[in-house]
């Protein structure tokens, strides 16, 4: 409170006055917090410092993806960056809001209980328990055969190795809404693959044509991994007959399949007058789902058509405001709203990896260093000081293949060298942030192949698709690199959801390189080998389940960069986001 203010810091309000610059001062709030809340309380003559500071922690509160703000816990959420401030008594501090003009018509906040809400994201969480109950409340799917489902359910899933699945197939049989969770590798697209077969078979002893089928994931990789490995269960492990019921499929992202609107970025061309025509609508890695986008889903989907919602709650949230599969997963099964169906065995994972991220989730600190320290060929930890030898030894080989691939024109080799490895950090800024090691890598490669690679573009570059371009037909998400075709031009190869693109480096926009990249990005996709960097202690985002993303984004080799201190603090610190769903859903249904 007392440091010298930096008038160059973009985070401070100079313009701030009262508690809002002492919060501002104190690191609590950013300009960009407290300039909303200043033009709310300008525009409605709101004169209370204390509404004014509900409203800027409000905004501050979706920036770090809560859907609003708890009055009650803000002051021991926020912690010993408060610790000083002089913050309002809880009772006075209602009291005032519920007298605000900021709660009165046109409404720009709502107030429930201690929640305090922006009016949009109260109606989407409204609307979202509303498009629930109703789902929930209509008269179970009707089975045609039972002895012939059950008959579908043996074949389908035939003996022990499958019980789970068996037992998540049938319950999703008999509702319209299923929540199948489950960490990575426990079967989750093995299940839906066989559900999908189940249904299409209980189409037909019904008399009724091939179900309409929609795959969707929040990513374009995500979505391609979908489909290729529903397809892959298809073709690979059932029955011609099987596959041939289900037709032809294509996975898209949740954007694609809803209809992208030019004059608007949260409303899409299908909604609740223009209702998507699928039958079943499957949608991967629901962790990533935003409020936003969940409203927009529930009210496009038809009453009628089966929706089932496939991810991991241990995971990161969506970046976007929201922590809908969690609300779900306690919500719906409370709420007597559905069933939410678990897989718990993971058959993916050598046992090291495996045993790793299940004590992950169960916090078990002793029992994950551990397995760090002593995980044998598939789990190694680097507690050195300075670890960038050790490093340089590890990512040097990987960046050279892409390159050497790449400068032979043979993209095949160049995108396959890039899935073999992903090194993982928490932060974009920073000694452990994306920035620095991509810069560092590059140096590396300047100093093994003596080219200073001077131009952006240069041959082996790796770059990871930013945000979503229709008209090219690329998605966040995408990964893809630069190659020297034979007349010498570079072109950027991209693996997408529609296969593999090629295209000038200077038609791309939202790009960037891929050395590193952030475990947020990192979610929806895998690698054969992972290197996650841990941030240091001080860092805000080291939790439990940005550690858990991280390592289960490995298919056979996880390294963990840290000390014993950021793993210990990690396992003990929870991504916890403010949200009313959880509650909504859990409580008694409107008359």
């Amino acid at each position: 409170m007392t440091a010298a203010v930096d008038e160059f810091d973009s985070t401070l309000a100079l313009a701030a006055t009262g508690r809002l610059r002492d919060f501002n001062d104190a690191g609590v709030l950013v300009a960009a917090d407290i300039h909303v809340a200043s033009r709310l309380t300008a525009m409605l003559g709101e004169t209370d410092e204390s509404v004014a500071l509900a409203c800027a922690l409000v905004v501050r509160a979706v920036r770090a993806g809560s859907i609003c703000l708890d009055l009650a816990e803000v002051r021991d959420e926020v912690g010993e960056d408060g610790a000083a401030l002089a913050w309002p008594d809880l009772d006075r501090w209602l009291a005032a809001l519920a007298a605000s003009p900021l709660l009165a018509p046109p409404q720009p906040l709502r107030l429930e209980g201690n929640l305090l809400y922006f009016d949009r994201y109260w109606r989407e969480e409204q609307q979202v328990e509303q498009d629930l109950r109703r789902r929930a409340a209509r008269p179970a799917p009707v089975i045609p055969n039972e002895a012939a489902l059950s008959a579908g359910l043996t074949r389908l899933f035939p003996d022990a190795s499958y019980d789970e699945q068996r037992v998540a197939a049938e319950t999703a049989v008999r509702q319209w809404t299923t929540v199948l969770t489950g960490g990575p590798g426990t079967g989750k697209t093995t299940t839906v693959a066989r559900l999908l077969a189940l249904l299409a078979e209980q189409a037909e002893l019904a008399g009724q044509r091939r179900p309409w089928i929609a795959l969707t994931a929040p990513t374009g990789k995500a979505a391609a991994r979908l489909e290729e490995a529903v397809r892959y269960e298809l073709s690979e492990r059932l029955s011609t007959q099987d596959a041939e019921r289900l037709g032809d499929f294509h996975a898209r992202t949740l954007h694609m399949l809803l209809g992208r609107r030019p004059d608007s970025s949260t409303r899409f061309r299908h909604d609740r007058d223009n209702r998507l025509p699928h039958d079943i609508v499957v949608v991967d890695e629901t962790s990533m789902v935003s409020l936003t986008m969940m409203a927009r889903l529930l009210e496009a989907v038809r009453p009628g058509a089966r929706l089932i919602l496939v991810g991991d709650p241990d995971q990161l949230a969506s970046i976007e405001a929201g922590a809908v599969l969690a609300d779900l997963v306690a919500g719906l099964v409370a709420g007597g709203h559905g069933e939410a169906a678990e897989l718990r065995t993971s058959h993916r994972f050598g046992s090291e990896i495996g045993d790793l991220a299940l004590a992950v989730r169960e916090d078990r600190r002793d029992d994950v260093l551990g397995l760090l320290r002593d995980g044998g060929e598939r789990v190694h930890f680097v507690e050195d000081e300075d670890p960038r030898e050790r490093l340089r030894a590890v990512l040097l080989p990987d960046a050279l293949a892409i390159r050497t691939a790449a400068e032979a024109g043979d993209d095949v080799r160049a995108l396959a060298a890039l899935d073999r490895h992903r090194l993982l950090c928490a932060h974009r800024d920073g000694p452990w942030g994306v920035n620095h090691w991509n810069r560092t890598v590059e140096r590396w490669i300047t100093e093994a192949t003596e080219d200073p690679l001077w131009d952006t573009w240069y041959v082996g570059r790796p770059v990871l698709v930013t945000a979503n371009d229709y008209g090219l037909g690329i998605y966040n998400g995408d990964v893809g690199v630069t190659v020297r075709r034979p007349d010498g031009s570079l072109r950027v190869c991209i693996d997408s959801a529609r296969g593999r693109l090629d295209f000038a480096p200077g038609r791309l926009g939202n790009v960037e390189t891929l050395h590193a990249m952030t475990i947020h990005k990192a979610q929806g996709s895998q690698a054969a080998e992972v290197t996650v960097l841990m941030p240091g202690e001080e860092s805000r985002l080291l939790t439990r389940e940005l550690f858990y993303t991280a390592i289960t984004r490995a298919q056979d080799k996880v390294r963990v960069v840290g000390t014993e201190e950021s793993v210990r603090l990690a396992l003990a610190r929870r991504a916890l986001r403010a949200t009313g769903l959880r509650q909504r859903l859990i409580g008694v249904p409107d008359q």
